[in-house]
């Protein structure tokens, strides 16, 4: 099965917060975690893509980069998108349908956001999806916690479908990039 490693938003800015915007919930550890994937990624030569949002930083300087703790491989793919769903605007399928991909590991920022309309949005477009558990995050949301919104979409996420291909959620220690879901076939 043709795998591809997605690592949405994980930017300097984001995930250590600005004048504006807290840094994301536990922050060394959703770093060390995508660390930690990305290396399992390149043992099993995974394609990885990076997404960034223009957003971030007004989309230039060292905050609109990704997070310069994370272990950027030189032969990794970059799309900036514009949208809160990283499909849109974007080569981004395209690219996953030139790579042949049929299951998409998912990770970054922001969890009630970008996280959650790439899982959604890649069912819906015909990949298997395993969101990494412990490998995406969020700032404090209102009068949720980021720990509250991070279970609820772990919780939510793990078994959705859309007829033909669903999402699962596996934490880093797993084997995130062996599928399992022929499980709910």
């Amino acid at each position: 099965m043709n795998q591809t490693l997605l690592i949405i938003d994980a930017q300097q800015e984001l995930i250590d917060g600005n004048q504006e915007e807290h840094e994301v919930y536990q922050k060394e550890r959703l770093i060390s975690n995508i660390n930690l994937v990305i290396d399992k990624a390149i043992k099993s030569d995974v394609p990885i893509i990076f997404v960034r949002d223009l957003e971030v930083a007004e989309g230039t300087g060292k905050g609109f980069q990704v997070h310069d703790k994370i272990n950027v491989p030189a032969d990794a793919s970059f799309f900036d998108k514009t949208a809160t769903n990283s499909f849109h605007g974007t080569g981004l399928l395209r690219h996953l349908h030139l790579l042949e991909t049929e299951h998409v590991v998912i990770m970054g920022c922001t969890t009630q956001h970008c996280i959650d309309s790439a899982v959604r949005t890649a069912t819906i477009k015909g990949f298997d999806v395993t969101l990494v558990g412990d490998g995406h995050s969020t700032p404090d949301w209102g009068t949720l916690t980021a720990e509250q919104i991070i279970r609820h979409h772990n919780d939510t996420l793990d078994g959705h479908y859309n007829v033909e291909h669903f999402s699962v959620v596996r934490n880093t220690e797993e084997d995130v990039f062996n599928p399992t879901h022929n499980s709910y076939r």
